[in-house]
């Protein structure tokens, strides 16, 4: 449909994969050479400036591989729910699934034992299936890099300061996917399209039971009773640094839209001072 063609076009803009004629730009030609969601393919490239490399390619391979969480026979809700409990991390479930594509890296790492690897999947209530898939994606990805010569990072996951680059790499690709919960109680509403969702039931804070404000969530789904799937906390703050202006100024007239308003009013003053002072 043209409104669909125009939309995709709008959405490479505002990634900067165009330039002024509307041609692909250099960033859009390195974009381009990721399989990958526009949206992933800049995140990957935001996280070689964060140095966060190695996170991300695990969230872009287990984002792109089919859903790794497996519901087991009825009666079996409540084990499976404490199973995924145990890889579960406070920022979200991008991070959460780079715990748990660590985890069955490290519990499969005997190569003379394969079937170990169906036997912890099941125990886990994991697809197996779906993370040698995720492996295989990211053994993909990191050829990609290795071929068009972009720099890598060692793995670091864990500290405070690796969350936040991840965040800002995050953000760099999905800031159009933003969502803030209104009244408290889990619906969200997205700055683009100003619709209202919840989140899907396999997000671990649905486990942990606690409600973030702020996310940025992969992906929404109508079909599945307007529900946003991998969700993560963010911030005004983070948002605010990180989103085009000339994106910020087309989204529609919100409250949501006004609190970050003020806080880019805030933050402004500091980044004209930080101008003049380079």
């Amino acid at each position: 449909a043209p409104e669909s063609l125009m939309q995709a076009l709008e959405d490479l803009d505002y990634l900067a994969a165009l330039d002024n004629n509307g041609n692909l730009s250099e960033f859009g030609i390195i974009m381009s050479e990721f399989p990958l969601d526009p949206r992933l393919s800049k995140s990957l490239l935001a996280s070689c400036e964060f140095e966060c490399v190695d996170e991300m390619l695990t969230i872009a391979a287990m984002v792109t591989a089919p859903n790794c969480f497996q519901h087991g026979p009825p009666g079996t809700e409540e084990i499976a729910l404490t199973r995924w409990r145990r890889f579960s991390h406070p920022a979200g479930d991008h991070f959460t699934l780079i715990n748990v594509f660590n985890a069955f890296k490290e519990a499969t790492a005997n190569p003379t034992n394969p079937g170990n690897n169906e036997k912890w999947c099941r125990e886990c209530f994991l697809s197996c299936s779906a993370l040698r898939m995720a492996e295989m994606i990211r053994a993909e990805l990191v050829e990609i890099m290795k071929r068009i010569e972009l720099p890598m990072s060692e793995p670091d996951f864990g500290s405070e300061e690796k969350v936040l680059s991840i965040k800002k790499a995050l953000l760099s690709g999905y800031f159009m996917h933003i969502a803030r919960d209104v009244d408290g109680s889990g619906n969200y509403l997205m700055l683009t399209h100003k619709q209202v969702a919840q989140l899907h039931p396999f997000s671990s804070y649905c486990n942990s039971r606690r409600i973030p404000e702020w996310v940025l969530f992969h992906e929404f789904s109508i079909s599945e009773d307007n529900s946003i799937r991998v969700v993560s906390e963010t911030s005004p703050d983070l948002f605010a640094e990180l989103v085009p202006q000339y994106y910020f100024s087309n989204l529609p007239p919100s409250e949501s839209k006004d609190i970050l308003q003020e806080v880019i009013d805030h933050l402004a003053p500091a980044s004209a001072m930080e101008e003049e002072e380079k």
